[in-house]
């Protein structure tokens, strides 16, 4: 017999505290290839509030970074709506900062601060002054400050994701979008960055809207997991996750909580939650 969701999560997902920030409602994308036109999400609707750790898990070509893309403003849905605060979003904004798994974000003719500061000064028009100095105060956040004059060539992999996480911090934004950012990194150095960015977060209490196909990520990084079916993307359950740490992965509750989303996601005879 197969067990209770209930009891290795809370399924009943109450409405957070806080603001809700972004509202899915029931939003349908697509894209095209060059055969054909494929649709990457069917009517999938969640609300993310301030401050929440909300993670989009599913298996590849599910559709969540395809939602993350559209949520920045980058694809226009074909049905359904988005909204941030209550207003449609229409477009990319620097309210909405993405961060990708690609490590070659940075110009490389640039430094480090004057990677992290050079949005700042075009989207936010600070003073060159002041935009070195906001970015050599994030830069430390991510533990980067004496690194601030070297160039990009000069740093690993892990370290350029952390500079393209200092950079869209920078900004300021509203809600944080990382489209798996951390998925081409090695297990030992992923799971540094799992830690540094939640002490980043226990900081400063960012939204964030997280992209993984790691049930083990999703635990970790999230407070909140929505899990979406194989494509195209429909929602299969929405969970809290809150008993889950990073401290926690060796426990045998952590590792039936894996188990029971592989059932989640995968067993279409499983009723969604």
């Amino acid at each position: 017999m197969a067990a209770n969701p209930a009891r290795l999560f809370d399924t009943n997902v109450q409405p957070a505290t806080s603001k809700k920030l972004v509202s899915v409602d029931r939003v349908s994308l697509e894209y095209r290839t060059a055969q054909r036109i494929v649709r990457a999400t069917h009517e999938v609707s969640f609300d993310v509030y301030g401050g929440d750790r909300f993670v989009l898990l599913g298996p590849s070509g599910c559709g969540k970074s395809t939602l993350l893309k559209a949520i920045a403003g980058f694809i226009e849905p074909v049905s359904g709506e988005i909204t941030l605060d209550g207003a449609r979003v229409k477009g990319p904004g620097a309210d909405r900062i993405v961060v990708f798994q690609e490590f070659d974000q940075l110009p490389p003719w640039k430094t480090v601060a004057q990677n992290v500061a050079f949005p700042l000064r075009v989207a936010k028009k600070l003073s060159r002054g002041e935009a070195r100095e906001r970015a050599l105060h994030y830069l430390d956040k991510v533990g980067l400050a004496s690194f601030a004059d070297a160039y990009p060539h000069t740093l690993s992999g892990g370290m350029k994701q952390r500079v393209a996480i200092a950079r869209a911090l920078a900004m300021q934004p509203r809600v944080l979008l990382m489209d798996e950012p951390f998925a081409a990194l090695d297990a030992l150095t992923r799971r540094r960055m799992q830690d540094e960015l939640l002490k980043l977060w226990d900081d400063a209490r960012f939204t964030l809207l997280f992209v993984t196909h790691s049930i083990e990520e999703a635990l970790i990084v999230g407070n909140r997991v929505l899990l979406l079916s194989p494509h195209p993307g429909r929602v299969r359950a929405e969970l809290n996750s809150h008993p889950y740490t990073k401290d926690g992965t060796s426990r045998a509750d952590f590792q039936r909580g894996v188990d029971r989303i592989h059932h989640l996601l995968f067993d279409t005879d499983e009723p969604s939650a």
